[in-house]
């Protein structure tokens, strides 16, 4: 009897634990559901460079973020140590920016948000105030130059930005700053941290058109080179896209090579001057590509190069560009240059104007690409819209820097400019207005293709030391030239030594719209309560009072009688 008792009070208490099973699960389901019933949205950012020079660090240094949302509504004197700092740049305080980084304050990390018009590749509507790509380019110059010991990170305003930014403001104005025990919104961006990029490299390209001798010798013949640089450099190096600095001279530079493949192809219209066309790489970086390209060409080749056009920033000018040089403009080759370039435009309906400056041989550092030439004494110009060269790891494309603020026409005019000065120089028809490249000819400059060009460049973030070797960036400018030159070659070569940068540029960011400890607890309360109560009355009910009470009564202990 003793047994059979026992034995339908374990069935009693197995049927009594298998009720239990659902009740658990229900708990441990709801219990997640305080947890997860906040909804996340996942946003695409884009992190600030870092970078070392000789040691010395710039830029963010830190990526990881896990911290609540806070704006600038916040209290004076509040702790933002353990908060994401959302700055528009509509309503970007640069003074604000630039006290928080000096005094080294604490801060959980740094969210820049951007016009949509901003975005590379952009196309809908609307201008951009030029006053915001002012404040865009104080701040880029700012955060580029610092050392800033916490996350920082660019995202595009969207619905959902939005959205979390007026709910955040409404709360730090009440001063309801968000912290673990109040709610809020989280950002929460895991990534790990960065490394250092091993061996970046930086990648020449270039492309011969060899002119056409009397005894077939194109080696002894005179040369002339057109030159550009294809790299960027920005604050973000996923979006240094550089559409005028320099996507613009390296449409430019193509086009030109396309129109002067067909002139060549034909032995009749071959000019007697080889024509070099470069991509040079290393241009923020002190224009170290065109430097060690240059030094890499066989002494007579480069002694041959009766002078140089390099290419920089021709997509947004209206009436005039800059030609730069080192040398005097006394000096019989810059006067024919100039006096080329002078005759062309007058012909097209615009000017250009000549800008001297002398270089410094004792200093490394240059302003423009076409003073590494002149430093190897290969008589050189620079054809710019800029008034004043840009200073180093600066507008070399810049978050401003975008598709919607460069226009074709100024690129087509600028190809005009360059191709029918050296077209009248290569056959003896300086001074006489005669256009070879007139529109509406087989040899007029190709819209289509400078558009298709720009927009591609446009979308294509071309930070070197991020770059691989087998870039396709770099693989399609390649076959381009190959299209329309002949002995394309590819020279790779190490970045100086004294830049470090460091990778994990893009991420994302998710956004938690969580609810106060407070809460989640009281919901917890709640919820255990109705549960035990539950519990209790399906207990009662099928098994009686006793068994319910059993349940939690003690065992009796047993003893072990040793023998």
């Amino acid at each position: 009897m003793a047994e059979e008792k026992n034995s339908k009070q374990r069935h009693h208490r197995s049927m009594l634990l298998d009720s239990m099973y659902p009740v658990v699960a229900l708990m441990l389901v709801l219990v997640a559901c305080v947890e997860l019933c906040d909804a996340a949205t996942v946003v695409d950012v884009y992190r600030l460079i870092q970078y070392d020079i000789s040691g010395v660090p710039f830029g963010s240094r830190f990526s990881s973020l896990n911290h609540h949302a806070a704006s600038l509504s916040f209290q004076h004197g509040a702790d933002l140590s353990r908060s994401v700092l959302i700055l528009p740049l509509r309503e970007l305080d640069i003074a604000f920016v630039q006290d928080y980084i000096s005094q080294k304050q604490s801060l959980g990390g740094l969210l820049i948000l951007l016009p949509q018009t901003f975005r590379p590749g952009y196309i809908g509507g609307g201008e951009t105030q030029d006053g915001l790509r002012v404040l865009l380019a104080q701040l880029e110059k700012l955060l580029l130059h610092s050392n800033i010991p916490f996350p920082v990170y660019f995202a595009f305003e969207n619905e959902e930005t939005d959205a979390m930014l007026a709910d955040v403001k409404k709360n730090d104005a009440l001063g309801q700053q968000a912290t673990a025990t109040t709610g809020g919104y989280k950002l929460v961006i895991s990534v790990s941290e960065p490394r250092k990029i091993a061996s970046p490299t930086i990648t020449n390209i270039q492309g011969w058109l060899p002119g056409s001798r009397a005894d077939g010798d194109s080696n002894q013949l005179p040369t002339i080179a057109v030159v550009a640089s294809y790299d960027t450099f920005g604050a973000a190096p996923a979006l240094s896209v550089g559409s005028d600095s320099n996507g613009s001279g390296v449409v430019a530079l193509l086009e030109v090579a396309r129109l002067f493949s067909t002139l060549y192809s034909n032995p009749k219209t071959r000019g007697r001057y080889n024509l070099l066309f470069a991509l040079t790489s290393g241009g923020p970086y002190n224009y170290e590509g065109t430097q060690k390209w240059l030094k890499s060409l066989d002494q007579r080749m480069r002694e041959s190069i009766d002078y140089a056009i390099c290419l920089n920033s021709v997509g947004s000018w209206d009436n005039e560009l800059l030609v730069h040089v080192s040398k005097p403009p006394e000096n019989a080759y810059i006067k024919q240059i100039f006096e080329g370039f002078s005759n062309v435009a007058e012909d097209l309906g615009f000017q250009v104007s000549l800008k001297h400056k002398k270089i410094n041989i004792s200093n490394s550092r240059v302003a423009w690409e076409h003073e590494q030439f002149s430093r190897l004494r290969v008589t050189a110009a620079t054809v710019s819209e800029l008034l004043t060269p840009p200073e180093l790891l600066e507008s070399a494309g810049s978050l401003s820097d975008t598709r919607q603020h460069v226009n074709e026409d100024s690129i087509i005019k600028g190809v005009k400019l360059v191709a029918e000065s050296l077209a009248r120089h290569i056959y003896g028809h300086q001074g006489k207005d005669i256009q070879i490249f007139a529109d509406n000819s087989s040899l007029a400059v190709n819209r289509f293709y400078v558009k298709s060009w720009l927009d591609s460049l446009s979308q294509t973030p071309r930070v070197a030391p991020f770059l691989s070797k087998n870039e396709p960036l770099i693989m399609a400018l390649k076959k381009e030239l190959e299209d329309y030159t002949a002995e394309v070659s590819i020279q790779q070569e190490s970045l100086d030594g004294i830049f470090t940068f460091y990778d994990s540029t893009k991420a994302s960011l998710n956004i938690y719209q969580v609810a106060s400890v407070t809460f989640d607890l009281l919901l917890l309360l709640v919820l255990g309560s109705y549960l035990i109560m539950l519990f209790s009355f399906l207990v009662i009910t099928t098994r009686g009072l006793d068994d319910l009470i059993s349940i939690f009564r003690r065992p009796p202990s047993r003893k072990i009688k040793i023998a």
